[in-house]
């Protein structure tokens, strides 16, 4: 039994939003969302309190952004804005305790067990500190594990006065994980995603707390493993650790073509450039790969990816391409060549690669110096400063 620990999580409020208040203060208030243009199929990546409000929400096509606002203010992101926020607030939060769990740029764990002060002191000072040294608003959960904690910043900012920022703080007294969980709809809890929230309305399982409720041992025959995580996250059992440094699983390139793309020369450009940005980040991270994957979107919405393992580890873009262009060519022929709305390349397996070169090994050494003098090439003039030829091989 892990002894009592006290989690924060903590949520930046419409973080983008907040930030383009503070580029442009004449936003507050307004109804307005960041992210790219209508007649560029651009989509909301956030929206401000005011514009939630008349039905906007982020991931939203922005033309049926629009159509729910025609007044709808639209603002282009500021990517390097929002980076130096975070960092502002990450750096807060690790004076605070070294115990902290970046989990993306506007959310984050800590464990506050062994801090000195009571809970509600703790979380309101932390509030308070974020807002007048970065100027930026938050809504903290505050539970006896980061499940709960999780849910307790939803619940927070779901119960707050719509067309402003939450700046919730919902704290769960250790003990009442269960209690406080069950009302709620099952769909809050992590695992439950809509097609496992379908398959549990035949059970009568609707809320947290029938999920709590019903017999462990058919939800194991039912769902196998998750069946059982279900049965105990229901109950607000969470044991996970903090987790201070991620390791990447996975390295990725891909875009959005304004237009759909069937020109074959420009398609291979794209996978040509995304592989060589995916071997570059391989290599700044001194990491090699096993599995190369494209994702492919058409002009319909149909999404698939596919993936392939060489027989060896890699960390270069002519692997990556030729194997990217090859797995490209075989479907887009299956699909007829129909026209290509996203297009992206990625690999996995990431691993460090040993450290045993020889003392005659040249080739490597030759190799190394040219991957080298190409990187520091296309840090000082871009990514199109060199381009390696990857046509399909026939």
């Amino acid at each position: 039994m892990n002894p009592l620990r006290h989690i924060i999580h903590l949520d930046l409020d419409a973080f983008y939003c907040a930030v383009e208040e503070q580029r442009d203060p004449a936003l507050k208030g307004k109804a307005f969302a960041v992210g790219g243009r209508p007649d560029q199929r651009g989509v909301v990546s956030s929206c401000s309190y005011a514009a939630r409000a008349r039905g906007v929400r982020s991931a939203m096509p922005m033309r049926s952004a629009l159509n729910l606002c025609p007044d709808l203010r639209i603002v282009s992101p500021h990517f390097t804005d929002y980076r130096t926020a975070s960092r502002k607030v990450m750096q807060i939060l690790r004076d605070l305790t070294p115990l902290l769990e970046q989990i993306s740029i506007d959310e984050a764990f800590l464990d506050v067990t062994d801090l000195p002060g009571s809970i509600p002191e703790i979380a309101c000072g932390l509030q308070a500190g974020i807002r007048q040294n970065v100027g930026l608003p938050c809504s903290l959960g505050i539970a006896s594990n980061k499940l709960v904690a999780k849910i307790a910043t939803d619940v927070g900012k779901m119960g707050a006065p719509k067309g402003i920022s939450p700046n919730a703080i919902t704290i769960v007294p250790p003990g009442d994980e269960a209690e406080f969980l069950a009302p709620l709809p099952v769909t809050m809890l992590w695992g439950v995603g809509p097609k496992t929230a379908e398959k549990l309305i035949p059970l009568g399982v609707t809320t947290i707390g029938e999920l709590a409720a019903h017999p462990e041992v058919d939800l194991l025959h039912r769902f196998g493993k998750n069946g059982y995580d279900l049965a105990l996250r229901a109950k607000g059992i969470d044991n996970r650790p903090i987790v201070i440094e991620h390791e990447a699983k996975s390295i990725s390139q891909e875009v959005t073509y304004v237009q759909d793309v069937r020109d074959p020369q420009k398609l291979h450009q794209t996978l040509g450039q995304q592989s060589a940005q995916v071997a570059r980040q391989l290599q700044k991270q001194n990491l090699t790969a096993r599995t190369i994957k494209i994702k492919l979107r058409w002009s319909d919405f149909t999404t698939l990816t596919r993936q392939v393992t060489p027989g060896q580890p890699f960390d270069d873009e002519g692997t990556i391409g030729h194997h990217a262009v090859d797995l490209f060519e075989k479907e887009w022929q299956q699909a007829e060549r129909q026209p290509v709305r996203l297009i992206g390349v990625g690999v996995s397996g990431l691993e460090k690669p040993p450290q045993q070169i020889g003392l005659w090994d040249l080739d490597w050494q030759k190799d190394e110096k040219l991957r080298q003098t190409i990187t520091a090439l296309r840090d000082r003039f871009g990514e199109q400063a060199l381009q390696r030829g990857i046509g399909n091989k026939k």
